[in-house]
């Protein structure tokens, strides 16, 4: 089945599945159409300027307060929230690690987040946390919600359908989701049980992500709104044995029910998940000279009150032409207020020769300096500066302003590269005091 999708992005949207089920002209008719029950599921508070006002109304079988029941205290061990100061023995420095590996127990969505940073504070809704995702088997009647926070996934091996309460989003690698803070969904394999997925996931705890302001860059280019994919109504009529899990204030909890919560009928409003092709972002870069900011390539961005200080960016680097004369064109070495983690989810990063390899991760803490290995600085100051396109890459970066805290199943895991500072031996002196020599 082709899966229907709505475009744009921060829209007022509306779908049904069933003709007639959306009312028209007011939200909360004395009697809906089939027997549903209106429902409001807010994503800001009531009184929220226009622009960041979020609510969507809901049309469904029945009303969420009939999927939870009495809940009991569940663990997921590796899935932490900040603040999370786990006891380590790793110190601080530069990192580095290989894919995390595919378990070989089935595993699902839920069940196989492995958290590797955390920053700010859950309770107060700052900060974020940085995620790896493995799995093979699927959440056929489990379902999640995360009161905690908006989950942004980003597939790197595997595509996965991530049902959600307002519509089916399938998304490979390349493209990513949002499920909005809240939102009752399951992840299944497209592929079917027994077969891998893996991807990175950014748990936004603080203001909802949002389109960057392009200032001087103008109207178009970036990430261009209609690129955004909405997903069209759709509902499970399951009368089966189901599990609802719930993650608050950093703690889980499940709840047993005797049907599936996925039953919207319709609904119409602007708080709704999402889908992006990440090879649909356009970008703009130096035509002349010199490397510019990373932030030309950002995504998406959750503000602060702080105005250009981000709770969270999700940045790409994804083909493009470099064609900037007598410059170094990777990114150049620098020390940052930030705090990055970054992945790979195909292809070669133009500032690394060699160790991050898709699937791979690094972090970068706030004033840690980076920046290209001695391979890509040699490769980068020796070449020809013609035009060259960078291809067949795809990069990205969960940037916070807040400190980012290595959880222990991170210091501890197994493909942690213990020779990644060793990258840069070789970057050796070259200053002669000479006027003109370089």
């Amino acid at each position: 089945m082709k899966l229907l999708y709505m475009p744009g992005f921060g829209n007022d949207f509306e779908t049904e599945s069933l003709p007639g089920a959306l009312p028209q002209g007011q939200n909360s008719p004395q009697k809906c159409n089939y027997g549903l029950y209106a429902e409001q599921l807010s994503g800001s508070p009531f009184t929220a300027p226009r622009g960041t006002n979020e609510r969507s109304w809901l049309y469904r079988i029945r009303p969420s307060v009939r999927h939870t029941r009495r809940f009991s205290a569940i663990s997921y061990p590796e899935w932490k929230s900040a603040p999370c100061l786990d006891d380590h023995s790793l110190p601080l420095g530069q990192l580095r690690w290989d894919p995390v590996p595919i378990p070989k127990t089935k595993t699902n969505f839920l069940s196989g987040m492995r958290t590797v940073t955390t920053a700010g504070d859950v309770q107060t809704q700052v900060g974020m946390a940085a995620h790896v995702y493995v799995c093979n088997d699927d959440m056929a009647d489990d379902y999640f919600f995360n009161a905690d926070g908006e989950l942004l996934i980003v597939p790197e091996t595997g595509t996965i359908s991530v049902v959600t309460e307002m519509g089916i989003m399938e998304v490979e690698p390349s493209e990513i989701c949002l499920v909005p803070r809240g939102m009752m969904f399951k992840v299944t394999l497209a592929a079917g049980p027994g077969t891998a997925a893996r991807g990175y996931v950014c748990e936004n705890y603080g203001a909802k992500f949002t389109l960057p302001d392009r200032g001087p860059i103008g109207a178009n280019c970036l990430a261009n709104p209609r690129d955004f994919k909405t997903p069209v109504a759709a509902f499970e009529d399951k009368e089966t044995p189901c599990r609802v899990h719930i993650k608050w204030c950093g703690k889980f909890y499940i709840t047993e029910i005797g049907h599936s919560p996925i039953d919207v009928v319709a609904w119409h409003g602007n708080y709704a998940p999402f889908k992006y092709d990440l090879k649909t972002f356009s970008p703009v870069g130096a035509i002349l000279f010199d490397h510019p900011d990373p932030s030309i390539f950002t995504v998406l961005t959750a503000p602060t009150d702080e105005a250009g200080t981000a709770n969270v960016d999700f940045v790409i680097f994804p083909p493009r032409w470099m064609v900037a004369e007598h410059t170094f064109r990777p990114p150049w070495y620098h020390r940052n207020i930030m705090s990055e983690f970054m992945g790979l989810i195909h292809g070669q990063y133009d500032a690394k020769e060699e160790g991050f390899v898709p699937g791979g991760m690094s972090l970068h803490n706030m004033m840690l300096p980076h920046g290209p290995d001695l391979g890509g600085y040699e490769k980068a100051t020796q070449a020809e500066l013609k035009p060259v396109k960078l291809d067949n890459t795809m990069a990205f970066m969960f940037e916070t302003r807040y400190p980012q805290q290595l959880t222990r199943f991170a210091a501890e895991l197994e493909t942690l590269q213990d020779d990644y500072i060793d990258c840069w031996d070789g970057l050796d002196r070259k200053f002669d005091g000479t006027p003109g020599i370089r």
